[in-house]
Order: C-alpha cells, then sequence, then structure tokens
C-alpha cells in the first residue's frame, strides 16, 4: 500500500517535471524545429518510468534490515561533514556504475588477484580517476555488522549517492530499492561505451539515448558538473592536442584559454595525463602506480567562481554551468558542445534563465530514470558480502 502511494507521489512528479514554465517549454512548441524528445504530458514516457519503479519497492529493507536507509544516511553526512567533495565523487561513481549494463554495483568489483583475463570495471580508462570506493565499502560495512548479507551494493551506491545530492544542496529525490549486485565487471563495454570528455554532440546524445535517456535526462544530469572539479587531465588535450593538432581548441576564447593553462600547468600532462588514445580497449591495464597518480591529483577547474566573477557566490546546484556553457566556458569539449545542437543548447538557456528550480527539478526526474536503468531484481544476481568482490 505504501509503495503505491509513493509511486504515485513519483507520477505527479514527473508530470510537473514534464511541463516547466520557463525557458524549456518552447523545445516543444516550436513548429520550425520540432524536438525529436518527449513532449510535455507525455504519458507513455511517464507510464514507462512507472513500471520501471514497479520492479522495485519503497523501503525495501523494512523488514529485514529496517534501520538501513538510516545508516546509509547517517554515515553520509559524517563522511561529507569531513569531505565535502565526497558528493561530487559518488555522483560521478554512480554515473559509471549506471551507463554500464545499468545499477548493479559491477563498477565496485576489484580485479581478480592472479587471473590475467579478467579486467575490472574499475580498470577501464575513464574510471581510473573514480573516487568514493572507500566511502561505499565503509558504509557495508556497518550493514554487515547489523544485517549480513541482506543490504546490497547496489542499493547503497544508489541511497548514498541521493544522501550526497542532497547534502551537497541538491534536490531531494525517492530511491526505490531492491537492487542486487552483478556477479561480474563489464571491462568492454566501460571501455567502449561510457561518454568521453572529447565527444562531440551526436555521439553523447546516441549514448543517452541508447539507455533511454533524452535530451532533457542528458542535459540536466551533465549539470552535475556544477560541483566538484574537473581533472586536468581531462582538459589537457584541448589545451595542447586537440583532436591529434598539436594545437589548441580553436573554439575556445584565448583569455580562457589562457586562464585553463594557468589552472593546470603543462607539467601535469607529463605526470598524470592517460588518455583513451594511448591505451586500447584491448590494452593491458594500466599500471597502479598510474592509477594512483590519476586519483590523487589534485589539479583541475570547477564551474564556479574561477571561471567567471559575473557568477553568484553561491556554488552548488544552481545554474552556473549552464551560465559558463552560454559564455563559451565549458571546461570539456563535451560539455560546450551542448551549445553545438539546436535542441540542447536551449535546454541549456533554459536551465540557465531564472533562479535553478527547472534544473533542479529536471534533474531530480533524470536522477530516478538513471536510479532503475536494468537493475536486477528477485533471484538475479548477488548480494555480496564485501562490495569488492
Amino acid at each position: 500500500m505504501l509503495n503505491g502511494w509513493v509511486l504515485a507521489v513519483v507520477f505527479i512528479t514527473v508530470l510537473v517535471s514534464l511541463c516547466n514554465p520557463r525557458g524549456v517549454s518552447d523545445i516543444a512548441f516550436s513548429s520550425s524545429n520540432p524536438p525529436s524528445f518527449s513532449s510535455p504530458f507525455d504519458f507513455s514516457e511517464t507510464q514507462h518510468l512507472f513500471s520501471l519503479l514497479s520492479t522495485l519497492q519503497y523501503d525495501f529493507y523494512r523488514q529485514s534490515c529496517p534501520h538501513a536507509e538510516k545508516i546509509v544516511s547517517s554515515s553520509m553526512a559524517l563522511i561529507h561533514s569531513r569531505r565535502q567533495d565526497v558528493s561530487a565523487s559518488l555522483l560521478r561513481l554512480f554515473f559509471h556504475d549506471c551507463f554500464i549494463q545499468g545499477c548493479d554495483a559491477s563498477i565496485l568489483l576489484d580485479p581478480t588477484t592472479g587471473d590475467d583475463t579478467y579486467s575490472s570495471e574499475k580498470q577501464a580508462i575513464p574510471n581510473l580517476t573514480l573516487k568514493g570506493f572507500v566511502e561505499i565499502d565503509q558504509i557495508k560495512e556497518e550493514l554487515e555488522r547489523l544485517c549480513p548479507r541482506v543490504v546490497s551494493c547496489a542499493d547503497i551506491l544508489s541511497l548514498a549517492t541521493r544522501d550526497a545530492v542532497v547534502l551537497a544542496g541538491g534536490p531531494f529525490y525517492p530511491v526505490f530499492t531492491g537492487r542486487r549486485d552483478s556477479t561480474r565487471a563489464y571491462f568492454e563495454e566501460a571501455m567502449a561505451e561510457l561518454p568521453r570528455p572529447d565527444d562531440n554532440i551526436n555521439r553523447t546524445l546516441y549514448l543517452f539515448a541508447a539507455r533511454g535517456l533524452d535530451e532533457r535526462d542528458m542535459v540536466s544530469l551533465l549539470g552535475a558538473h556544477n560541483i566538484g572539479k574537473i581533472g586536468c587531465q581531462f582538459i589537457l588535450n584541448r589545451l595542447y592536442n586537440f583532436s591529434g593538432t598539436s594545437l589548441p581548441d580553436p573554439s575556445i576564447d584565448p583569455e580562457f584559454l589562457n586562464l585553463m593553462r594557468f589552472k593546470c600547468q603543462e607539467k601535469e600532462h607529463n605526470n598524470t595525463h592517460v588518455s583513451h588514445d594511448q591505451v586500447s580497449p584491448a590494452s593491458s591495464p594500466t599500471p597502479e602506480a598510474s592509477v594512483e597518480t590519476l586519483r590523487r591529483s589534485t589539479l583541475g577547474m570547477s564551474y564556479f567562481q574561477e571561471l567567471s566573477p559575473s557568477l553568484s557566490l553561491e556554488g552548488g546546484f544552481d545554474t552556473h554551468y549552464y551560465k559558463s556553457l552560454l559564455s563559451g566556458r565549458g571546461l570539456l569539449y563535451a560539455d560546450q558542445q551542448l551549445m553545438a545542437d539546436e535542441n540542447t543548447g536551449r535546454l541549456v538557456k533554459g536551465y540557465a534563465s531564472d533562479d535553478g528550480s527547472t534544473f533542479r527539478m529536471d534533474f531530480a526526474r533524470a536522477m530516478v530514470k538513471l536510479s532503475v536503468l536494468d537493475v536486477l531484481t528477485g533471484s538475479q544476481g548477488q548480494i555480496r558480502e564485501r562490495c569488492g568482490f
């Protein structure tokens, strides 16, 4: 009964999100440029989301481990008080997990010692700089002491990410639970199918659409770049060797180019940079020492104050990411490419035009959709005792 009531609330919330009044609605009603994605009151999309949510439950552990969600929440509050950048770390970790074969905690699996034929997703080049594993393991250990082999790592990651978003000033959204953990990792898929910082708009749109996420979902989810830093290793090719030309991206304003080069000193290129071109999907995994160097690197830039003195002093879930794109100051090529497509460009303008409420509503809606991608339930998968194996 309770599960049905919450589903109804989510259903209504999604309907409200589908008809935002500011900046976004002009896309659906533009006769000169019909949208390629869902228009307001698209009940088929909402019903699809409703059916996905119905495979999970609200408060799934209410009998088997009744304090599970409170433990995750209190643990995240403590972790965030000590390390505020954990919100950005978990958001990225969660996205990389769900984007490859669904939200099944496969990203958390460690490499198998002595097995050269098996590579974990952690070893895939796009995942080398991921953080947050230690924090998820800490929460899992606490839950295992109370409820052994009951709460899945996939649910812990989903709940912890939602709490991290809220702690960073982002919107609350419901997380339904009952996910189970994958029995394997997907190294090849992670190498080939995760969005890359140098992707053009067509590839980014394709990758999101392949997972049932439309332009609006994509643009709002990329707004997670509002928080945290973009590591310099993801920017350097744009600054010094764009598309293999040994020249900077010609679309970058010279003043902004100099700022980015100042923030990301060229010596970082020699010390920590590993590009997708340097290691192919068939290559052996990057040496552990290089991985640690990448993860420990602190050089990076944010979409906040250091990019534009005209931005507000608030640095959380607001519109500064979209305002940066409007002014041509996207850090990643893939981010700035949102302005290269008319539909996604209009969404950027729409999100930048108000106080952030439209973006926050759509971000919450997109996170609900992301969180239920290809989840394992029932007798599928497993409940791991430890998230790494």
